[in-house]
């Protein structure tokens, strides 16, 4: 087999990182195209199947897992290369996978996460579909559900909430969930069960639609409908308001969770330790408790 070059294996991990090839696009700068058609070269030349593809997106077949692999090991390897490169303990790196929601509420508190005294630096990867801890896409991970796998450590948080909101004194009509223009993610990118409940309850009256749930607070706020949003992330903005009560059906509880080899490393215990009291001093947020306006 002819060499192949590093290039075609990193577009191969942020295919399947990032499930198919609108994802690998947003992150690589080419187009869905041209990332299928360079994939699809990527397996001739090395002669093995690495995807099933379906409308739905790209998984990995036996040998694509396996690449996976050994790809985790080689990135792992660099950064220890990196790290003795540099030859300070400080370029260790912490790398968390979550939603867009909980990245931004850590954004808004990032100093209760991160200090100018830590030996260490943060990565935050966002995205709505989960990284694998298992392969060491990342070190440590927020997941609404528990996780499956055995090798992993949880932490439980609390339960998530959410209701419907909408941009206040705006003077749409309805005071429930029945009436209105509707704001959603596309249905291509409505990878959770919130995004996807206003194309399964409210599909005729969707106005607008966007490709990432961030916007949808960001046109709630500009009065261009109802949105969906985490109690938490709509109950602390007082220019949105309620419509209706919590939407049951969404609620769901939250992990902390991280690899079982890694969770004594010094720097993996020290940011689970703070971001679970980050998290749990907003469990009532979470829950959808409303703050007190007074």
């Amino acid at each position: 087999m002819k060499n192949v070059a590093w290039d075609n294996y990193q577009l191969f991990l942020a295919v399947a990182r990032h499930g198919g090839l609108t994802g690998a696009a947003g992150v690589t700068a080419l187009s869905p195209a041209t990332v299928g058609r360079r994939m699809v070269e990527f397996e001739r030349t090395i002669g093995r199947e690495l995807f099933v593809r379906s409308q739905s997106g790209y998984s990995l077949t036996a040998d694509g897992r396996q690449l996976l692999d050994h790809l985790g090991e080689l990135e792992a390897a660099a950064r220890k290369v990196e790290t003795w490169r540099r030859g300070t303990a400080a370029s260790s790196l912490v790398r968390i996978a979550l939603g867009t929601w909980n990245a931004w509420l850590i954004a808004e508190n990032f100093p209760a996460l991160s200090t100018e005294r830590d030996d260490f630096r943060i990565d935050l990867f966002i995205a709505e579909q989960r990284a694998s801890l298992a392969h060491r896409e990342a070190d440590i991970g927020i997941r609404a559900f528990e996780p499956e796998e055995q090798n992993l450590a949880k932490v439980l948080l609390g339960d998530v909430a959410y209701a419907a909101y909408r941009a206040r004194n705006t003077g749409e009509a309805g005071a429930g969930h029945g009436s209105g223009r509707w704001i959603a993610v596309d249905k291509d990118d409505a990878i959770s069960a919130y995004l996807r409940w206003p194309h399964e309850n409210r599909a005729e009256d969707i106005a607008a639609t966007v490709n990432r749930p961030r916007s949808l607070r960001d046109l709630a706020l500009a009065g261009a409908g109802l949105a969906v949003l985490p109690c938490f992330v709509g109950d602390l903005e007082p220019r949105l308001e309620r419509i209706g009560g919590e939407i049951e059906a969404l609620r769901h509880r939250q992990w902390v969770v991280m690899n079982n080899d890694d969770r004594h490393r010094p720097e993996i215990r020290t940011v689970v330790d703070r971001l679970t009291r980050l998290m749990r001093a907003h469990t009532d947020l979470f829950a959808g408790r409303r703050p007190s306006r007074g």
